[in-house]
């Protein structure tokens, strides 16, 4: 029995020594996400709602890799630089999550890499 790391170029590439995911036994860790374009390698610069809408499309290219939805994630960990935009942030997020929303958990942090205002991580389970 060992992990299985998932790997995409349809999302960023890990800015360390980390996978994108990892998966085992139907259990799926896909590791915290900024919004960077994958195909410029580029910092998506702009408001909450437009790093957030970058930051679930890698989320998604990642969860499609492995075989997964977003209706498969159990729980979300969200990180934001400023409480402020949660409300906005929250509306893009709510657009993905349309069906049995994850669990999920929400923090202010002091800072984030590459000084984005938002990481999401996520956990996901097939039967």
């Amino acid at each position: 029995m060992s992990k299985k790391i998932i790997n995409t170029e349809q999302a960023p590439a890990a800015l360390g020594p980390y996978a994108q995911a990892t998966e085992l036994k139907g259990t799926l860790f896909v590791s915290g996400q900024v919004p960077i374009d994958p195909k410029t390698g580029e910092l998506v610069k702009g408001d909450i709602q437009l790093q957030t809408e970058q930051v679930l499309e890698n989320l998604k290219a990642i969860l499609t890799e492995a075989g997964y939805s977003f209706e498969d994630v159990m729980k979300a960990e969200l990180f934001i630089a400023d409480m402020d935009d949660f409300a906005e942030m929250n509306q893009i997020y709510a657009e993905y999550f349309t069906e049995a929303p994850a669990a999920r958990a929400c923090v202010e942090v002091a800072r984030l890499p590459k000084d984005v205002k938002l990481e999401i991580s996520l956990i996901a389970m097939k039967e």
